[in-house]
């Protein structure tokens, strides 16, 4: 069922795309632009609190022992990304670095993120990404993991059976509530503690009262031991050991959670084609009733034409004012978020500096740089947000609710190229700090950015492209942390100052550009989704103004000319949404943990 689902979806989408490329081009192109962008690995992002057996879990499901360190440092201050490929082969990002560096061990690597390829034969389905633990550790850990969450596939969240979920652990899961649809749990160190099956149910009752949308999810007991034991151990007994370890069973899951996926990212793609399909459809269904010369549609039809263009004339600059201003209180309530936001890093920094030690002293660069990542992503997030309200508030203005639905297809793909057309930004001259309106990649793969967000407008489907920024601490903050401190604290508080005062100045240039961006966007949005609306009136009255003219011969051949190009788009849509109540209907049962297994 599952591979036919997956060939339904896919034959509907190459179906729509070639439909479209014969009957509106510009709508083909963003759709096949659409399909590339959703059309990538799986990715599973894997979180939980250090010490919790993380990394012995991915070398287990991976089936290479010693693969992701454990108990090292890098295994709590880096992503570490799992992607497939013919040979081991690992890339750091490291602070204060700029172009990435081959390296051939990863422990005690102190990096961002790095990104390793193996022949894992778990990774020809999917990419894993480890991230830093998220419960116990400093908050901005836990900022940087939810940022990678909501653009995962699923959510692999691991606890370990020695006591149940703690609170940190409660809050993220609360957190991730909004960021992610699909979620597994892996309970590992089963293998030594007996009481796992009481520790399991206390975690379900723990998530029905914190995160009850996760009650539900299943649980997977696992011994990331006994499988490296399996591994390496007799072959009489590998078998055994591989079943008591139970990491099949999560595999498979993860393997079925990873197909499900890619079956969501084609609906995802096809539920964007249906609106055009709609479109096309309703554009047929007027010509066909322009084709019955009807002067009173005539009339109706110049009527519309006469008002909208009138509202154009009178009320675009109120519609631009009302822009200006909410871009303006939007740019005003982020600034002084992010004023807010760097004043709480300072001071717990601060505060850290007065009673570190001098181990503790000397890390505070990469302190910095974690902090510094963990606003950034903070920062995306409310921009998001403004985005979104922004959006709702001016475009359900402009367009009354019979055509916003019909208006808001065409005014993403504006948006999009608006956005897209300017070259791209950067902060090289900064000293300190490092600023770029990309990001990392985090799940998508090799060379990928922090990804565009789709944010639905008033139910209607708008899609605003939102870029990540990506901050850190730059090579030049590094040089002149060993230059001036020296495990001085005065010299480190001044530092820090020094640091904090240029990102904050960074980043609220950064917002003011990207809300100038967006008002520019949004503007051109407006003017093209007026104008197109006014070319299709006066097509539809020079069609109506066409079949006046001709006699009843004329006028047939004309309607059998649209019910043709009709009857085509509802083929398509019929396929597109037989595709997606098929999808919709894909909501699959927690997998079976096997609770009574001795």
């Amino acid at each position: 069922m599952t591979g036919d689902l997956t060939a339904q979806l896919d034959t509907a989408v190459r179906d729509t795309l070639s439909y479209l490329r014969t009957t509106d081009p510009d709508a083909a192109a963003d759709l096949a632009q659409l399909r590339r962008d959703h059309l990538v690995r799986p990715g599973i992002v894997i979180v939980g609190e250090t010490k919790r057996g993380k990394s012995s879990l991915i070398n287990a499901l991976l089936g290479v022992p010693g693969l992701s360190p454990v108990d090292v440092t890098v295994a709590t201050t880096a992503y570490l990304q799992f992607q497939p490929g013919e040979a081991f082969s690992a890339t750091a990002w490291l602070p204060g670095g700029g172009e990435p560096v081959e390296i051939t061990d990863l422990r005690h690597q102190r990096a961002r993120r790095i990104e390793v390829t193996h022949p894992a034969p778990l990774l020809r389905y999917m990419s894993l990404l480890d991230t830093p633990g998220a419960g116990g550790l400093d908050p901005a850990h836990a900022a940087i993991a939810l940022d990678a969450v909501r653009r995962a596939t699923a959510l692999l969240f691991v606890a370990d059976a020695s006591a149940p979920l703690s609170q940190p652990e409660l809050d993220f899961l609360a957190a991730a509530t909004e960021r992610v649809d699909a979620v597994v749990f892996a309970l590992t160190k089963i293998d030594a503690f007996p009481q796992w099956r009481t520790i399991a149910e206390d975690n379900r009752a723990l998530l029905q009262a914190h995160a009850p949308r996760f009650a539900g999810a299943p649980w997977f007991p696992v011994s990331a031991r006994l499988a490296e034991l399996a591994l390496a151990g007799p072959a009489g007994a590998r078998q055994a050991l591989a079943d008591e370890s139970r990491i099949a069973g999560l595999q498979h899951a993860l393997v079925e959670l990873a197909g499900r996926g890619h079956q969501l990212r084609l609906a995802n793609v096809l539920r964007a084609a249906r609106g055009d399909l709609a479109r096309l459809h309703d554009a047929a269904e007027a010509r066909i009733q322009a084709a019955a010369a009807d002067p009173r549609r005539q009339a109706d039809a110049k009527a519309e034409r006469a008002a909208l263009a009138g509202r154009k004339r009178t009320e675009s600059r109120q519609w631009t004012l009302r822009l200006g201003t909410e871009i303006q209180r939007a740019r005003v309530e982020t600034v002084g978020y992010l004023r807010t936001r760097i004043g709480e890093v300072q001071h717990d920094l601060a505060q850290r500096i007065d009673k570190a030690g001098t181990d503790e002293l000397a890390g505070l660069p990469d302190d910095v740089d974690t902090h510094l990542q963990a606003v950034a992503a903070d920062l995306s997030q409310r921009l998001e947000s403004a985005y979104h309200a922004i959006a709702e508030r001016v475009l359900a203005e402009a367009f009354d609710a019979e055509r916003l639905a019909a208006t808001l297809s065409r005014l993403s793909a504006t948006i999009r190229h608006a956005l897209a057309a300017g070259p791209p930004r950067g902060s090289g001259d900064n000293m300190l700090i490092a600023l770029s309106a990309g990001g990392i990649a985090l799940v998508a793969g090799r060379g990928a950015t922090l990804g565009m967000s789709a944010l639905g407008v008033a139910g209607a489907g708008l899609l605003i492209p939102v870029a990540g920024i990506a901050l850190g601490l730059a090579a030049g903050g590094y040089v002149l942390y060993r230059r001036r401190v020296h495990n001085d604290r005065r010299q480190a508080q001044s530092w820090l100052r020094d640091v904090l005062a240029e990102a904050r100045a960074a980043l609220t240039d950064e917002i003011s550009t990207r809300f100038t961006d967006l008002q520019y966007a949004l503007s051109i949005a407006l003017d093209d989704a007026i104008e197109r609306r006014l070319r299709e009136l006066d097509a539809h009255i020079a069609e109506i103004d066409a079949a006046i003219a001709e006699d009843a011969a004329g006028r047939a051949k004309r309607r059998a000319a649209a019910t043709t190009d009709r009857d085509a788009a509802a083929t398509r849509l019929r396929q597109a949404d037989e595709a997606l109540l098929r999808a919709r209907a894909l909501t699959p049962a927690p997998i079976d943990d096997d609770r009574e297994r001795p």
